[in-house]
């Protein structure tokens, strides 16, 4: 079966970290851009961070640059976003995409453009 399955969300407090997982199983992450999205009540989804599986290069939105922090486990087939100086406009919740790298990048995959797999999401709040 073709799924991507998040954990890692909590409730933390303003300055915290958390730890997503974003475990895909029947693919291999390897041939897809591995982007993290979110979405705050009432807002947007908004993409947040994306790697690529060519050579492990990131992209982040502004609002995270120097606080969150995108790897992948190639061996364990999941890619993690660590959330370091928690923020409560970080609240959301989360979800990992797989975009097919013959479809786009990973700047289109974080515009929304390619979706092949999508996870159900985990929530992430941030108390002030």
């Amino acid at each position: 079966q073709v799924q991507l399955v998040e954990s890692g969300g909590g409730s933390v407090q303003a300055g915290g970290s958390l730890r997503l997982s974003c475990a895909a199983s029947g693919f291999s992450l390897d041939y897809y851009n591995i982007a993290w999205f979110r979405q705050a009540p009432g807002k947007e989804r908004e993409g947040v961070s994306c790697i690529s599986p060519s050579d492990d290069s990131a992209v982040y939105v502004d609002s995270v640059k120097g606080r969150f922090t995108i790897s992948r486990d190639s061996t364990q087939n999941i890619v993690y976003l660590q959330m370091n100086s928690l923020k409560p406009g970080d609240t959301a919740v989360y979800d990992c995409v797989a975009a097919s790298t013959v479809q786009g990048t990973c700047r289109t995959t974080l515009l929304g453009y390619v979706t092949n797999y999508r996870g159900q999401g985990t929530q992430v709040t941030v108390s002030s």
